[in-house]
């Protein structure tokens, strides 16, 4: 028997014992919300007129780095999205003549949205189940932000490399 070994004695129940995955940390990522998604993101929303072409959204897209954009009426209504597939698709339907045509020819007029107060995987699993990345985030008809797939992908990461960093400092004291 090695000279370290030291045989478990009735002493040793009363140490406190110490976790590494607690109800809350487990929990957090259940918790959390499109609130919070945006609290780090910011809520800067881009859009554009329906009436607009495909040429200057494709220049919006680019020049933002988004994947997709928010269209609104001169009024200021939500009246669709459009996104970087519904560009692709009619590029290959409709090869050299798709940027003249108008936002509104590609859209899609139907969005579904999302409350600031909604669980993120609850919004998760809408955006995978409908195949699409991005969801408009409407607080009392409002529009409020935007928020895709990456940047839930993103706001958990943070949270997990903040959860691993105040394990590191439990473990290194």
């Amino acid at each position: 028997m090695p000279a370290s070994y030291q045989p478990h004695t009735v002493g040793d129940d009363d140490q406190e014992r110490t976790m590494s995955q607690t109800v809350d940390t487990n929990l957090s990522a259940a918790e959390a919300t499109v609130r919070h998604v945006l609290d780090d993101k910011g809520d800067e929303v881009v859009w554009i007129q329906p009436q607009e072409t495909i040429g200057k959204a494709v220049e919006v897209l680019r020049d933002k780095r988004i994947g997709a954009i928010l269209v609104k009426d001169p009024q200021g209504a939500l009246v669709g999205i459009l996104s970087e597939r519904d560009i692709v698709r009619r590029l290959a339907d409709t090869p050299g003549r798709t940027l003249p045509q108008r936002v509104e020819e590609l859209m899609t007029p139907e969005v579904e949205t999302c409350s600031p107060d909604e669980s993120l995987v609850v919004v998760l699993r809408r955006m995978n189940d409908g195949r699409f990345r991005h969801m408009p985030v409407m607080e009392e008809g409002t529009l409020v932000g935007l928020i895709s797939i990456g940047d839930v992908v993103n706001y958990r990461l943070t949270a997990l490399e903040y959860e691993a960093l105040k394990l590191k400092q439990l473990i290194v004291g």
